[in-house]
């Protein structure tokens, strides 16, 4: 037998207890122990099988030395080790490795998606749209300092991005601006807009039309006829739930894509591209009701934005919204690009806005990395 190596298609990297190795060309992921992993970073094809025992028998443990002709001979059957001459031993391209990063990605497969796309930035290092890739994908597996290097080099060849750009405040843990840019959200929503429905809803099994919902039975029951603002109002989701209690029905939103499927629904009776806290400091018309769902997940103190939204509230009327809980008073920007809200903190700004908390939930919100997110929902009340 020839001497073994790894199959140059194996992608390695190191976990917490040895490796895991992953075969793009037979979709097969190893994990390897730290015995396993010691002989893998020994077969390099320098070493015969001899070799290789009387290196790593004295590492083994008692009565275990056998073991190494096992794991040897396994490896070969399991295609990640290769002898000289194997026709299997061919490495992937670059561009193949990206194009299967992609495939294992939609599939769900991040762990080996991770691995592809880290490959590929190590075959094609100045490849930009790996690096975003990369800087995804490590997100999702929990390696942050490896997000951020990944998103720092294809910022800095693609500086226009306004969603990176919030992204790495986060993940620099810098000092967060009062909210997201207007460019961060006008590019997060222009990728977003064609898919956000199926994700939203299937993908991450979003509730807020839902509690959106219970919140409107408990505050309003039959009431009927409103002037309704949907604040953010996105593709309408929370709008056909809203369209039940108006008479009047209007929608604002930063993202012109997200306006068009919001139009597409006809429930709406006018519609407005804008950026939310000026057009409610800007404007002169009073609502009933003011609805804002998953939308100042963008904002960090939310004291302004609920000073706006007060201003045009009709007496009496409500402003219900949703926001992801946080546990660092008073906000906090996640990773995500997104931040989150101590519950202490809605309460001190809906005070500061003259507005009376009329019923404040925590409950399940959607899923982001296959973790449930709790969100805050809430029904603020106006002066009467």
């Amino acid at each position: 037998m020839g001497n073994p190596r790894i199959n140059p298609v194996i992608l390695l990297s190191p976990v917490e207890d040895g490796y895991v190795a992953y075969n793009p060309a037979l979709d097969n992921l190893h994990q390897l122990n730290p015995g396993a992993a010691l002989l893998a970073e020994l077969c390099d094809g320098s070493r015969s099988l001899e070799e290789l025992r009387a290196l790593a028998a004295p590492l083994m443990p008692d009565g275990k030395a056998d073991e190494i002709d096992k794991w040897v001979e396994e490896g070969l059957k399991a295609g990640l080790l290769v002898t000289e001459g194997d026709g299997a031993a061919r490495e992937f391209s670059a561009a193949e490795l990206f194009a299967l990063t992609k495939r294992l990605r939609t599939a769900g497969k991040v762990q080996t998606a991770y691995l592809c796309g880290k490959r590929t930035v190590e075959l094609k290092p100045d490849d930009w749209d790996a690096w975003y890739d990369v800087g995804e994908i490590a997100q999702c597996v929990g390696k942050r300092e490896e997000a951020l290097v990944a998103y720092q080099k294809y910022f800095d060849h693609h500086p226009e991005d306004g969603e990176i750009e919030h992204l790495l405040i986060a993940l620099r843990d810098a000092a967060p601006p009062p909210r997201a840019s207007d460019r961060a959200i006008q590019h997060i929503y222009k990728a977003f807009a064609a898919s956000y429905e199926s994700i939203m809803c299937d993908a991450l099994k979003y509730t807020g039309p839902e509690r959106l919902r219970d919140a409107l039975n408990a505050v309003l029951g039959d009431r009927k006829g409103l002037e309704v603002l949907d604040m953010g109002c996105g593709s309408g989701l929370a709008g056909v739930v809203a369209r039940e209690w108006a008479a009047n029905l209007t929608g604002i939103d930063l993202s012109p894509e997200m306006i068009e499927l919001a139009r597409a629904r006809g429930i709406y009776d006018a519609l407005e591209v804008a950026e939310i806290t000026a057009w409610l400091q800007g404007g002169r018309s009073r609502f009933d009701l003011i609805v804002s769902m998953d939308c100042l997940i963008y904002f960090g103190d939310l004291t302004p934005i609920l000073r706006a939204a007060a201003g045009r509230l009709k007496p009496g009327g409500f402003f219900i919204m949703s926001t992801e809980r946080g546990t660092r008073h008073p906000f906090h920007l996640t990773d995500t690009g997104r931040y989150n809200h101590h519950p202490d903190h809605l309460r001190e700004a809906a005070a500061a806005a003259g507005l009376k908390v009329a019923r404040l939930e925590e409950s399940f919100l959607r899923m982001e990395y296959g973790d449930e997110v709790m969100g805050l929902f809430a029904v603020l009340a106006g002066p009467l």
